[in-house]
């Protein structure tokens, strides 16, 4: 059975209005990775519910909302892990996460090895390296996983 024109039309317009406030979520993120955020609360703010709200960013932008939010933490965390001023444990907190286990865990899915492994690598590795190349290095990888380094 086809469709009127119409009834097209009006499909168009609510497909680009999903993608707007999925921009809005998005952005959301981006701004407010350090506060505490999860996927109904982000839902409630673009008047979706948090089931469509996954689904959409998901086929959107490659990844679920809540993955999207920990890649955020995690690059963020990295820069602030690069500085060498603060412990692991602040670097966490700072960045929004409540777990230091899930943290940690998330920290080696993304990066390869765990935060304290990785601080220790970047001292060693960046010395004289160009911060402009060093952040384009040190980048997150963005869903895949990174292969776990072997223990020294």
């Amino acid at each position: 059975m086809c469709h009127p024109a119409w009834m097209s039309a009006l499909t168009e317009a609510q497909r680009l209005s999903d993608l707007a406030r999925l921009r809005r979520v998005r952005d959301r993120i981006d701004r407010e990775y350090a506060q505490p955020l999860d996927v109904e609360a982000l839902a409630r703010g673009v008047n979706m519910s948090a089931g469509h709200l996954s689904r959409q960013f998901r086929q959107a932008y490659g990844e679920a909302p809540y993955s999207y939010l920990m890649t955020r933490r995690i690059e963020r965390a990295m820069a602030l892990l690069q500085r060498g001023d603060l412990s692991v444990t602040d670097v966490c907190f700072t960045v929004g996460c409540s777990s230091l286990g899930t943290f940690s865990t998330r920290f080696t899915e993304l990066v390869g090895v765990p935060p304290s492994v990785y601080r220790r690598q970047v001292a060693d590795s960046e010395a004289g390296m160009p911060s402009c190349v060093a952040k384009q290095v040190g980048r997150p990888v963005r869903n895949r996983e990174a292969p776990v380094a072997a223990p020294a």
